[in-house]
């Protein structure tokens, strides 16, 4: 990455900055024209406020040199449209004003001006001035690539956990899953498949934080236990899984990484499902038909891996249904924001599955839409991960 973001700046310094003048009045164009070009810049004028935002969306230009006081459109206005225009996010703004009372700079920089030259101009003060622009634009191209680099790594991240997660199942045990990763990448990973030909292993885990220090041991977590690489282990037992991986993975100075975890096993001959878990939102089986249907939580105590080597983890059980269904998820399904006050919830969340499971069937994609009709957007803060047992 840092190679190619080298490589990148060198071919971003070593182009000609484009600088756009838009000034009313012709001789002041022509002053500044003749002056930049012979700095080595590439210079544009325009007549207008109008023209000249027109042109800026076309040149994308490094800086802008504009006249405040201007016909059909003010030099504030044109500002305020630069600034909101996500092309033109890194161009510097100077205004080109005889105003110079402390209310009318700061009315300049409430309008997103980058810096003000006095008329009438000095010219080592204007060649000053735009050189300190182009350094700060080209310092926010140089940031917004890294941004866009760092973005492609965390996309490429997920791209690969999403590689790792299994095939939805269809018999004897039906399991479907959702899984959105964040715009960050959390760390979340999940994992389901046959002990032996009688018992089904499932298990979601959350890695607290976010990005690849939080991605790469959840892969590490779901490679060991698919691998059965811990000695000695009954991956039978859920409690003694959780005991194993809290003795694996615990926080020290390296790596102050710890997650959460529901790991349960389902007996297909006995139909009963044995699990524990490690500071995890509960699972939530459904079971019943219409209005009758009910949610009953799945969890036992038990901190989460790697906080404190002493941890103990304790194992529970339920007979299950014939067509009841298992829901277990990570905090990013229904911890949503409704509001700088609000959290949506676990207990909505299991409102909503109740809801569709006694008018119907409830499908994962309704419920994505939901939340992401909640969210008012597509991209979650943090990773959506939803798994969905149907038994039977």
């Amino acid at each position: 990455m840092s190679a190619l973001a080298e490589m990148v700046n060198c071919l971003t310094k070593s182009m000609i900055y484009k600088i756009l003048v838009i000034d009313d009045d012709t001789a002041i164009q022509e002053l500044l024209k003749r002056v930049l070009r012979k700095q080595g810049y590439e210079v544009t004028v325009a007549s207008n406020g109008e023209e000249g935002f027109e042109q800026a969306k076309i040149l994308q230009p490094a800086l802008i040199i504009c006249d405040w006081i201007m016909p059909r459109l003010t030099g504030i206005e044109v500002c305020r449209r630069v600034k909101a225009s996500s092309e033109l996010s890194t161009t510097f703004f100077i205004l080109l004003t005889s105003l110079g009372t402390t209310k009318d700079r700061v009315e300049g920089l409430d309008g997103g001006a980058d810096d003000f030259i006095s008329k009438p101009i000095e010219m080592n003060e204007l060649k000053a001035r735009v050189r300190a622009g182009l350094r700060l634009h080209q310092l926010s191209q140089d940031l917004q690539t890294q941004k866009q680099l760092i973005e492609a790594e965390l996309a490429e991240a997920a791209d690969y956990v999403r590689s790792l997660l299994p095939e939805p199942l269809t018999k004897p045990v039906k399991i479907e899953s959702e899984f959105i990763p964040s715009r960050k990448l959390g760390g979340d990973c999940f994992d389901y498949y046959w002990l032996d030909e009688n018992y089904l292993a499932v298990y979601l885990l959350d890695v607290a934080g976010h990005g690849l220090r939080a991605a790469l041991p959840s892969v590490s977590v779901l490679n060991l236990l698919r691998s059965k690489a811990i000695p000695n282990l009954d991956y039978h037992q859920p409690s003694d899984v959780l005991r194993a991986l809290n003795n694996t993975y615990q926080i020290t100075y390296q790596n102050d990484k710890y997650f959460t975890i529901w790991y349960g096993v389902y007996n297909f001959s006995q139909d009963e499902l044995v699990y524990a878990s490690a500071g995890h939102p509960p699972a939530i089986l459904i079971s019943g038909d219409g209005q009758q249907t009910q949610a009953n939580k799945l969890k036992t105590p038990g901190m989460p891996i790697g906080m404190f080597p002493e941890a103990t983890y304790v194992d529970n059980s339920c007979l299950v249904e014939k067509s009841s269904s298992l829901y277990i998820f990570s905090d990013g399904v229904y911890e949503i924001s409704l509001s700088e006050e609000e959290i949506w919830g676990i207990d909505n969340f299991i409102n909503i599955i109740l809801e569709y499971h006694r008018y119907g069937s409830c499908d994962l994609n309704k419920i994505l839409d939901y939340v992401r009709e909640l969210n008012c957007s597509d991209v979650f803060s943090d990773d959506f991960s939803l798994l969905k047992v149907v038994f039977g």
